[in-house]
């Protein structure tokens, strides 16, 4: 926990007094406060986060028991194992705001894939990848077994096959860090993402025989059902799972559906809401939109309680996330 010599403690402590810092300050506390408490945490992870490098302290999160499960895109879960094994041959394009369409389909006929201000190199990255992880789904396919696609990725690093190809320190790989704890996982919507696609494309081919041996969508949303149920308690007068949001879309709004579900679909109303929630946004409040939406909207829904500590930091992920754990770490 955060001591009196702990640097971005002490300058969040005495800095951060207002508007988005204050919200930004009070969220850390709430959370080291559920941590203290017995709680444990869930974070959800949208956007770019991996290809931002953002494991550099949700590694360290998850070695800590900071953070409990994850639900995050397709994308996210091969980002970040794209960036172990090739961040050499990535490049940063820090003027990517003044690319020309010239400029972009000089990178595609490159086979570099812009990410905001970062491209991703394909051949090094994504079919470095993709030619591990065929492997796998051949495997699994020809024993007529299924799983899911982080359980996937949790066996190619589990297996060391990519050890000798790391360009990162290991330890900022938060994918590397969830597999050794063998952290819960949920992937909704998997289907989108490059290896998604790669898979499509596999089953298509006949590589891959049978298409359900990717577990998919319905069945994360049954996986999760189950564990909250198994582990949420009451703590106090709250539960004592707390909900950790960055950014928005499906990672987030995927898994906080479980509790509605839990209780108005299948009758478990003995099941505590979420005990905390805390969202990272740059997205505007806005009209219909689930990542605008502000957190007292979810008490409607049956997501959220009144008495539940709700949090919104209306900013840059990249740059609060890290702050946030930071704190949380005592750095």
């Amino acid at each position: 926990m955060a001591t009196s010599n702990s640097p971005i403690t002490n300058f969040i402590n005495h800095h951060y007094r207002h508007f988005n810092a204050a919200a930004l300050k009070e969220a850390a506390v709430a959370y080291r406060h559920h941590l203290d408490e017995g709680g444990i945490m869930f974070l959800t992870l949208a956007g770019a986060m991996s290809t931002a490098e953002l494991g550099v302290s949700l590694a360290e999160m998850i070695r800590q028991d900071k953070v409990h499960a994850i639900c995050c895109t397709g994308a996210n879960l091969e980002e970040d194992v794209f960036n172990l094994v090739a961040h050499d041959y990535y490049e940063r394009i820090p003027n990517y705001r003044d690319l020309t369409p010239l400029d972009e389909q000089k990178l595609l006929d490159r086979h570099m894939n812009r990410v905001t201000d970062t491209c991703i190199p394909e051949m090094e990255a994504m079919r470095r990848i993709e030619s591990v992880v065929l492997e796998e789904w051949v495997a699994a396919d020809k024993k007529g077994e299924r799983y899911f696609p982080h359980e996937f990725m949790y066996k190619i690093l589990r297996s060391n096959k990519l050890e000798k190809s790391y360009q990162i320190d290991p330890k900022n790989s938060w994918l590397l860090a969830a597999a050794q704890k063998n952290l819960p996982m949920i992937v909704p919507g998997w289907e989108d993402a490059t290896l998604g696609n790669m898979y499509a494309g596999h089953v298509i081919s006949g590589d891959v025989k049978n298409v359900h041996t990717v577990r998919t969508g319905i069945e994360y949303m049954m996986e999760l059902a189950e564990w909250y149920t198994k582990t949420s308690k009451p703590m106090g007068s709250l539960g004592n799972i707390g909900f950790f949001q960055i950014g928005g879309g499906i990672a987030g709004d995927f898994p906080i559906c479980v509790v509605p579900m839990l209780h108005q679909d299948l009758q478990r109303e003995e099941v505590p809401l979420w005990g905390y929630f805390c969202q990272i946004s740059d997205s505007t409040t806005s009209y219909g939109s689930y990542s605008g939406a502000v957190p007292n909207e979810k008490i409607t829904w049956g997501k959220l309680g009144v008495d539940t500590p709700k949090f919104i930091v209306e900013s840059d992920a990249s740059i609060v996330a890290p702050l946030i754990f930071s704190y949380i770490l005592g750095w």
